[in-house]
């Protein structure tokens, strides 16, 4: 009775606050999708992929800071369906995430619009789906966030802007492998092959001409795998990473880990016109695997210099050189980005550092079953969305006394964790990894500052190693094998946000947490200017529906 009271109650703040919509002057961007399957077969193997408005990858959502997007999605899949907007902050608005902990999923038949604002953001993004493993089968496509025109970019502007979209691919059915992993199978297999904007070796060309200076903004949109990125005779010249403009350096190629964005200039200034190899490569599996696409020189007529001879890319398993070239990023501190004032001038390393959490990944058996932890807790999913149980109070959906700061050696389990945290703390993360695979760690809602990283187990003594002057400034960080990364976040966006790995075979088998940033008061509603209200036409699903659906 008392439950059902509180949801009353809690209806009754949706029916007076859900109602309330943010006015905003800023432009606004509208976009009509319609979700469907298709079916492409890039090695031979006929395979059904996720479709947006017919094209595969989907289609570019190109905005600006400040900027107000509309996505409306028409879900024509025959299952429930959601995208997430991978590194998009959701200023105020995780009610927007398009995750599981937040949003209930679009049903086959529906649509929703979704509605978020670029707030204070510029950047390399991309979207994809976050239900049902569905991420295996495309779905995905980039996001660009461009300066405002009174912030100029800090390098001269481009002859042209491409997005390259990188992934691992497997021939095998999304449905299928999520089956498989259902059913406790260990680990999916190697992947089949790899694709460059979805398609397969030597059937993209991107056209340059000699002098010219072009913007790739390189993402991997891929399920598990770490890629290498690197053009034939070609410097990469790094400029940018998931909103923070970066120092500028030179690399002949770059790891690219799950979920992981980049920018970089290549200028076409190799003497005479060919053709040169675009390559995409795996990492740190076997056998490696390698895909090409073309970029022609203008009047190249497809001739190159290196018709029979590719060049050589890094070690496959050399972890050193992978992470010194991680370390090596350096965020730019002298120019702008979404706003006028320089990046450095937000002096993170003299900001009092209010809580450490550590956050463990490990593989373990459960119920017969192959799951994955972080501290001892493998994440499950309930029929409520966090973020609606939280709003209307509805009881045992999660449980915030379940993740310790430190891992204790706990009894394994599978529950449904949230971590508790005041809005405005500056908190430290730090990502330990017991295991011999390289991780990727996303925090839905922030940017943060990857302080450090190393080998070995981290303790108080690391901080002596920290970069606490120009650290990179990004949304996704990797992890290396029996390693650590620590990481600095300013908690200043109120909500419910999924702390996650990037490897969507472990995401979905438990490698997930979820961290409430709160008020002092957690019964009191939101200031408004801290966290929007509650969209009125946010589709409510489970123990959130109205009592009458309970009858």
């Amino acid at each position: 009775m008392t439950m059902r009271l509180s949801l009353l109650v809690s209806l009754a703040f949706f029916a007076l606050y859900g109602v309330i919509v943010v006015q905003s002057s800023s432009p606004e961007d509208w976009f009509d999708w319609v979700v469907s399957y298709g079916t492409i077969s890039p090695f031979g193997v006929p395979k059904k992929v996720i479709m947006i408005n017919n094209e595969f990858p989907g289609p570019l959502i190109n905005s600006t800071t400040n900027n107000v997007v509309h996505v409306n999605v028409h879900n024509n899949l025959d299952e429930p369906f959601l995208f997430t907007w991978n590194g998009v902050q959701m200023r105020r608005n995780s009610w927007n995430d398009g995750v599981q902990g937040t949003n209930c999923p679009i049903m086959p038949g529906k649509n929703w619009t979704y509605y978020f604002q670029m707030k204070d953001q510029i950047g390399s993004f991309f979207y994809y789906p976050s239900v049902n493993f569905q991420r295996a089968a495309g779905g995905y496509g980039p996001i660009r966030i461009n300066n405002r025109d009174v912030i100029p970019i800090p390098f001269p502007f481009p002859r042209d802007d491409f997005d390259i979209l990188i992934s691992d691919w497997f021939d095998k059915d999304y449905q299928e492998m999520r089956n498989d992993l259902d059913a406790g199978n260990t680990v999916l297999p190697s992947p089949d092959g790899v694709l460059i904007n979805g398609k397969p070796s030597k059937s993209l060309h991107f056209n340059f001409e000699p002098g010219k200076t072009y913007r790739l903004r390189i993402s991997n949109v891929g399920v598990k795998t770490t890629l290498s990125f690197r053009i034939q005779g070609h410097d990469l010249i790094l400029i940018e990473t998931e909103g923070s403009y970066t120092l500028k350096k030179n690399y002949t190629s770059l790891d690219i880990h799950p979920g992981q964005s980049y920018s970089v200039l290549v200028t076409a200034d190799v003497p005479g016109t060919f053709s040169y190899n675009m390559i995409a490569c795996t990492r740190f599996v076997s056998p490696v695997l390698c895909t090409l696409a073309t970029v022609d020189y203008t009047g190249s007529n497809g001739l190159s210099p290196y018709t029979f001879k590719l060049p050589h890319g890094p070690r496959s398993r050399d972890f050193n050189v992978s992470m010194q070239q991680a370390q090596s990023i350096r965020w730019d501190l002298d120019v702008g980005a979404a706003r006028p004032n320089p990046q450095g001038s937000y002096h993170y390393g003299q900001i009092n550092v209010t809580r450490t959490i550590v956050l463990q990944n490990e593989m373990a058996v459960i119920d017969n079953h192959t799951r994955y932890t972080v501290n001892g807790i493998s994440f499950v999913y309930s029929n409520t969305p966090l973020k609606l149980a939280d709003y209307f109070r509805v009881p045992n959906v999660f449980f915030t006394n379940l993740t310790k700061d430190r891992p204790d050696g706990q009894t394994l389990m599978i529950s449904t964790p949230v971590i508790d945290a005041l809005y405005r703390d500056f908190i430290q993360i730090v990502f330990q990894n017991k295991e011999d695979t390289v991780q990727t760690w996303h925090v839905d809602g922030y940017n943060f500052f990857v302080v450090g990283m190393g080998f070995g187990e981290w303790d108080e003594s690391k901080r002596s190693e920290y970069n606490l002057k120009d650290a990179v400034w990004r949304t996704n960080t990797q992890v290396y094998p029996n390693g650590w990364t620590a990481v600095w976040i300013s908690l200043d966006n109120m909500g419910m946000w999924s702390i996650r790995s990037m490897n969507e075979e472990r995401r979905y088998l438990g490698q997930e947490v979820y961290i409430r940033v709160r008020g002092e008061d957690p019964m009191r509603l939101p200031d408004p200017r801290d966290e929007m209200p509650i969209p009125n036409d946010l589709p409510l699903c489970g123990r959130a529906l109205p009592l009458w659906y309970h009858v």
